[in-house]
């Protein structure tokens, strides 16, 4: 049964660190199944475009999405394009909270157009190339596993 799992806050350290590769042999363990679901869960409940395992307080490469009315895991993901040109637009994380509790918009600039390659939850390959705000979350997502926040890339 999947449950809630704790949202990391700023200025956590875990929030800071690398995360490292997750052995694609731990997709086929039930436990690591259930802990998906529940970042799954997570994200929803919280209305995250997205999460990250670091957020949760887990040291992987692996975060999950919204789009298109379902939810994609992106496992060890490399960006492997990005284009010259960049887009600024209003960013939020769950992890950036002010003193009520809500969270933080900023301008942020990304780049309109990447390709990544990731796995997904069976372990399989896949290559996407994303624009727009697509785009701008696997961004922001990719950020967290190397342990940089969206407020790192505010423009001032």
């Amino acid at each position: 049964m999947p449950k809630i799992l704790d949202i990391l806050l700023h200025p956590n350290p875990f929030l800071r660190q690398k995360s490292d590769e997750l052995e694609l042999a731990e997709l086929n363990k039930p436990e690591f199944k259930e802990w998906l679901k529940s970042l799954e869960e997570t994200m929803v409940l919280k209305d995250g475009a997205g999460l990250a395992a670091p957020q949760v307080g887990k040291s992987l490469r692996l975060f999950v999405i919204a789009h298109e009315g379902k939810n994609l895991f992106f496992i060890n993901p490399k960006i492997t394009k990005r284009s010259w040109g960049k887009v600024i637009d209003d960013e939020g994380c769950l992890s950036v909270l002010d003193k009520d509790g809500e969270i933080i918009y900023a301008k942020v600039p990304r780049h309109k157009k990447i390709s990544c390659s990731y796995y997904d939850e069976n372990g399989k390959l896949n290559k996407i190339s994303a624009e727009k705000f697509l785009a701008r979350v696997i961004q922001h997502e990719s950020d967290h596993l190397d342990g940089i926040l969206f407020i790192d890339r505010i423009v001032k």
